[in-house]
């Protein structure tokens, strides 16, 4: 099966040699060196084909903000093979982790198994998720409070997303901080208490965000 494969690759020679090996076998790719450019050219793309060690974003993070706002399959594909960043990797959303160097043949499998995969999958509707008169569109990452839209920061919106997704469920401190900075032994907790004290001061409704004393939060009844 033939696909649009967004390569995120800041090594000219690897890109290269990936690009012409992905024309050759049917696939139609192209390529950008840094993470924010891919967060930007994903849309065009039906897989991405992401590196990790990225100039100005870790992959991990490009894939974690990837996966806030798309279901496009991703096929992680680095140097970095250490169990940590395998079990993150897989964690975060990618549908498949590769190790450089990797057959030619291996990665096409992977790509053709991967893409049928999500061929299959049914599509998912528009989330939006209603507590009170709060709605928090996850695909849109858009909020409205009594029906006026709320300006939210990106980490302010990846909280409440969180939270918003489990509504109504108890979400515990460690749990939030894993999947909004990506690990939650990297986080700084006084971080996460910050964004949520924004949070209650911007939607204006502190009675939806409970805090459950030595657990985490809950967002709803």
């Amino acid at each position: 099966m033939a696909v649009r494969v967004l390569l995120v690759e800041d090594d000219d020679g690897v890109a290269d040699a990936l690009l012409d090996s992905l024309g050759s076998h049917g696939h139609t790719p192209s390529r950008v060196r840094r993470g924010a450019d891919a967060l930007l050219a994903h849309r065009d793309a039906e897989l991405v084909l992401l590196d990790l060690g990225l100039p100005d974003l870790d992959g991990l993070e490009v894939l974690r903000k990837l996966r806030a706002v798309t279901a496009l399959p991703v096929i992680v594909l680095t140097a970095r093979g250490d169990e940590r960043s395998v079990v993150r990797g897989l964690r975060l959303g990618a549908d498949d982790y590769l190790v450089k160097p990797v057959r030619l043949s291996e990665l096409l499998a992977r790509i053709d198994a991967v893409t049928r995969r999500a061929a299959q999958a049914p599509s998912p509707a528009a989330r939006t998720v209603v507590v009170g008169d709060v709605e928090v569109d996850l695909d849109a990452r858009r909020v409205f409070a009594g029906g006026q839209e709320v300006e939210l920061t990106p980490k302010e919106f990846a909280v409440l997303a969180v939270l918003a997704a489990r509504a109504g469920t108890a979400v515990s401190r460690q749990q939030l901080m894993d999947e909004v900075w990506g690990d939650a032994y990297l986080a700084i907790s006084r971080s996460l208490d910050v964004h949520l004290t924004q949070l209650r001061a911007k939607l204006r409704r502190p009675e939806l965000l409970t805090t459950i004393r030595g657990f985490g939060y809950r967002l709803g009844a």
